[in-house]
């Protein structure tokens, strides 16, 4: 795995369900072709604190974040921000 494989598997778009946004968001990044897990903030009370009225948010591993709206293009300027 090279470096850009790790970071892209390191992607994680923080959601819930029944969200339109995050369906939306998830979309995008199936579309980007993007490596990423999803985690249901409603499972964490810490999360639901940090991200309950912004998601969906897409983070890496180092802890930068893209928030919504985000379109493909603006997901692929934060990837190559990244240094992706």
């Amino acid at each position: 795995m090279n470096s850009s494989d790790r970071d892209a598997a390191d992607l994680v778009l923080y959601t819930t369900a029944g969200c339109h946004l995050c369906e939306q968001a998830e979309d995008i990044l199936y579309r980007c072709k993007a490596v990423f897990s999803a985690v249901d903030i409603a499972d964490d009370a810490d999360l639901i604190r940090r991200y309950g009225v912004r998601i969906p948010v897409v983070a890496d591993a180092a802890g930068r974040e893209l928030g919504w709206p985000f379109d493909a293009s603006m997901f692929a300027d934060w990837q190559h921000a990244r240094g992706d």
